[in-house]
């Protein structure tokens, strides 16, 4: 039986489909830890502007130095998978708790400014999200958010990527399968090459392109925080012969400090057992842990977090976007 990817039209939001739309937000945030937008509000010319800009950028400033330092010699003499690297050219947008954006002199000021308009628009629907999530949990309204705040709010920052083609898409992934460590992600992604695929029921399915959707995952902190009834899921980008794939994934983290806890309303709800109760951490100590296992299995780093809970490290690490 072929699966049918979640597809959620936020204009049915706020008529007499309400209902059955926040049903199949909920039944994405249980089974697939996925799901794409449409309707969602963001401007198409912007997402169009922003996408021109992106490829742009790439071509002047990214894909001569991608192809001299990695596509050169990546796969000179190789027979076997390399799985020690991806096949992609990224660089990172800090926003909140400060942005990095005039640090980065090879970006144009248009870019920067179109870059900015996305940002705060993404912002404000990752946090209309969250307190959708919280009304199909039964939590307060604002619950996640505040979740999320350390002393200096949230963490949100853009990984800005971009897939070329491989000559050799056997040997490569674009990105290898990994669960993201964050909250939530919003993926705006190329509507032409594809390559993105999720891990359900021990099958990998293609996540759609559509043009002017964004794509939601889950992180690990989101099911942490629902105590396993939210999941975050596996996911990998494979490599293609022809085109180049964009990726634009913004991510609504917690803060470096935020303690990260199962809701304890969930857990009355549930009864559940000790046993089964997700751990208790500072997202800056969970981050440290993740960037060197994160293209392993989850469930380790969380029975590794079990372990510290009651010796903290520390809530000064930086925090990468993943």
């Amino acid at each position: 039986m072929e699966l049918s990817f979640p597809i959620i039209n936020m204009e049915k939001l706020n008529g007499e489909e309400r209902s059955s739309t926040m049903e199949i937000i909920h039944d994405a945030c249980q089974n697939w830890g996925f799901f794409e937008l449409i309707n969602h509000g963001i401007s198409h010319e912007l997402m169009d502007k922003v996408e021109t800009l992106t490829k742009q950028h790439y071509k002047k400033c990214m894909e001569e130095r991608f192809n001299e330092l990695v596509a050169k010699k990546t796969l000179e003499g190789v027979e076997n998978e390399i799985i020690d690297m991806d096949w992609e050219s990224t660089f990172f947008l800090h926003h909140l708790p400060q942005s990095n954006m005039s640090e980065l002199p090879d970006l144009e000021e248009d870019y920067k400014t179109s870059m900015k308009e996305f940002v705060v628009e993404l912002e404000k629907l990752a946090e209309q999200l969250l307190d959708l999530l919280c009304e199909n949990l039964g939590l307060e309204k604002g619950y996640l958010k505040k979740a999320f705040c350390g002393s200096r709010g949230p963490t949100f920052g853009t990984k800005v990527g971009n897939y070329p083609p491989c000559p050799r898409p056997e040997l490569v992934k674009g990105l290898r399968a990994h669960t993201d460590a964050g909250g939530i992600i919003l993926l705006f992604q190329d509507d032409q090459v594809s390559g993105l695929q999720l891990l359900k029921d021990d099958q990998w399915i293609d996540v759609p392109p559509m043009k002017h959707s964004i794509v939601i995952n889950l992180g690990d902190q989101l099911e942490v925080i629902t105590n396993g009834k939210y999941k975050s899921v596996m996911h990998r980008v494979l490599t293609q012969t022809e085109g180049t794939r964009m990726s634009i994934a913004s991510f609504y983290n917690p803060g470096s400090d935020a303690v990260i806890y199962p809701a304890p309303k969930l857990l009355e709800k549930e009864e559940v057992d000790e046993s089964q109760i997700y751990p208790k951490f500072v997202f800056a100590d969970y981050m440290e842990h993740y960037m060197g296992v994160k293209f392993q299995a989850k469930e380790p780093r969380f029975e590794a977090m079990k372990a510290m809970e009651s010796v903290p490290v520390s809530a000064t690490v930086p925090i990468a976007f993943a």
